[in-house]
């Protein structure tokens, strides 16, 4: 059967000619939307304790969080390369001598053969962008930026500090590094329309980046967005919306743009909405039925094509 995407494991199976895993990190960084240099609580659906898995706060090392992971996977997955991600809060949001230094620490072992980071589109100085073009010259390297949306009055809404204009300016300067950018876009956002959406992963499109990552939007504890949820002012996309939204954006991607993502998996202990959600490979299954249902490919939409 042909693949109807373009994913991130068959992209990274071609250049390695092996299966690929990551191994998320986390190196105890900050976030300028939270600490006040750019805003305060962050966007209204993130985590309060970020997306990570509390190893920094544990005392677990870069090195010793890459040891632990590569044992884990390769003992359940029987994989020998691997990405080192850089996952929780804002991983270029420090002094470029110190992020040389943990990333660094990441590619000691010759088992990992890329580097991930995210971060925000205003967290890129120059210095960063010269740390991660270095390495880049011996390894894989990709910087996610959180875009969420392309519109404006969204990316207000929702807190994120900054604009739409600051995600495209910073994805051209990561690019002309030679580096590739992962936009992160969410579906399903307060107020926004499938039209929206589909507005958002046409600009992404354009822009030329390499891959893209989305999920539709959950809502966890603890955040201003559980309120809005609490008080009827946001509702979730149902199971069908979101696969509708999902398969609509993929047919707006160029076949050439690396998938990384389709959904998520949000823990369930502080999953608040929607349920659905935690049956990752029920969604899995009911995408992957649904492409093959309507004879959906990724970039069958694009005018020219």
């Amino acid at each position: 059967m042909a693949p109807r995407y373009r994913s991130l494991s068959s992209w990274l199976r071609a250049l390695f000619s092996q299966p690929v895993r990551k191994i998320a990190l986390d190196a105890g960084l900050g976030c300028p939307n939270r600490d006040g240099t750019v805003g305060f609580g962050g966007c209204i659906f993130c985590n309060p304790a970020g997306s990570g898995t509390d190893a920094a706060k544990n005392g677990l090392s870069v090195s010793d969080q890459v040891d632990r992971g590569i044992e884990f996977l390769a003992g359940r997955y029987k994989v020998s390369k691997f990405i080192a991600y850089f996952q929780s809060f804002t991983n270029t949001y420090g002094p470029p001598e110190y992020l040389k230094q943990i990333y660094w620490a990441a590619l000691q072992r010759p088992e990992i053969v890329g580097l991930a980071i995210g971060t925000r589109p205003d967290c890129l100085s120059d210095g960063v962008l010269d740390v991660l073009s270095e390495i880049s010259d011996i390894k894989l390297v990709w910087v996610e930026l959180g875009l969420q949306s392309a519109h404006d009055r969204t990316l207000e809404l929702i807190n994120r500090g900054h604009n739409s204009r600051d995600f495209f300016e910073a994805s051209r300067r990561v690019m002309s590094r030679g580096l590739c950018v992962v936009a992160h876009i969410i579906l399903g956002l307060p107020g926004e329309s499938l039209e929206d959406m589909l507005m958002t992963a046409e600009a992404v499109a354009s822009a030329g980046i390499h891959g893209v990552k989305l999920h539709p939007l959950y809502v966890i504890s603890g955040t201003p967005l559980e309120e809005m949820y609490r008080s009827g002012a946001y509702v979730p996309m149902t199971l069908e919306e979101s696969v509708e939204a999902t398969l609509s954006v993929i047919q707006v991607l160029p076949k050439d743009m690396v998938i990384h993502r389709l959904t998520s998996d949000p823990h369930w202990e502080e999953l608040v909405a929607p349920k659905w959600m935690l049956d990752k490979t029920a969604v899995r299954n009911f995408l992957n039925h649904e492409m093959e249902k309507r004879n959906i490919l990724q970039g069958s939409k694009i005018l020219g094509e």
